[in-house]
């Protein structure tokens, strides 16, 4: 039978993740901010604890994925948190997308006592979280990466050990960048070919077979169009990860001006009470710039 694995954080990519462990034959001891759905894995054969520390008592290899560095920081460092109870040898991966400085902290406050770590974000957004088929991005010591890689083969399809700790978290910040200027260009095409009067479905059928070809419109085309924004990745969490990605520039004299202003489009949305949507709704902020609704006959 499979090692018993801790699992920390039950959110929109957390839940999918947990049950392809389950169903891979790990066995799962599950805490969650919010009880339900601990109790929703429980109900199919979970293990709950009370707290971060219940479940260091328990396992030898804790995963985390939670929304933010402090999240990260109190889970591990915190009261009751896992510092208090993993023994040395034990593993910390953390799946979450955080600060590098947040990565490091925890890295050498676990390793000062003997317990190893590896920050390992991950893309994909729910649906590859659903289908095990997330890409992720490994920090840490090599040994460790070779520990955990039969984890990460359930849950992902493109696994890169990318560097020593930290380096997981920067190339995420990278990751979210990329993501979000295609959802900025996508949105901008689709306004911009509508408002002009072409059907935006030819849009995105011709787009998704040329050169402008991406998962944004493998992915979001159809929903976008549709206007279905039911969050798989939220606004306000992209909106997060751009601040990683700016605060990573400055620190390496980097200028990161596109990425500034799709961050500043997203601030606008949160302001307005949009953060709960999925990122793909950045497409009605460039429909209000517009004053036009994408499909909308003029």
């Amino acid at each position: 039978m499979a090692e018993r694995i801790g699992f920390i954080g039950l959110g929109i990519m957390g839940m999918p993740m947990a049950r392809n462990l389950m169903k891979a034959g790990y066995e799962l001891v599950v805490h969650n901010r919010s009880q339900a759905a601990v109790d929703e894995l429980v109900s199919e054969g979970a293990i709950p604890a009370a707290s971060p520390s219940a479940i260091a008592l328990q396992t030898t290899v804790i995963i985390t994925m939670l929304p933010d560095s402090p999240d990260v920081r109190d889970v591990v460092l915190g009261e009751d948190g896992l510092i208090d109870s993993m023994d040395a040898g034990s593993l910390l991966i953390d799946m979450s997308t955080i600060s590098p400085v947040t990565t490091l902290e925890v890295h050498q406050a676990l390793a000062a006592k003997g317990v190893h770590a590896l920050d390992a974000p991950v893309s994909g957004g729910d649906k590859g979280a659903i289908a095990g088929t997330l890409s992720i991005m490994v920090g840490g010591d090599a040994t460790d990466f070779e520990r955990a890689k039969p984890i990460f083969e359930v849950l992902g399809k493109t696994i890169v050990h990318v560097g020593a700790a930290g380096a997981g978290q920067t190339v995420k910040a990278c990751n979210q960048i990329v993501v979000a200027l295609t959802f900025e260009a996508v949105s901008e095409a689709l306004v911009l070919g509508s408002k002009a009067g072409v059907d935006p479905e030819k849009i995105v059928q011709v787009l998704s077979g040329g050169l402008a070809g991406n998962k944004v419109l493998e992915l979001r085309g159809a929903s976008m169009l549709a206007r279905n924004f039911q969050p798989g990745f939220r606004i306000k969490l992209h909106r997060k990860d751009l601040g990683i990605a700016l605060d990573t520039g400055k620190s390496y004299d980097v200028a990161l001006p596109v990425t500034a202003l799709v961050s500043q489009m997203f601030a606008s949305m949160v302001a307005h009470g949009e953060g709960d949507l999925d990122h793909s709704a950045l497409l009605t902020h460039l429909e209000e710039l517009a004053n036009h609704q994408v499909g909308q006959s003029e």
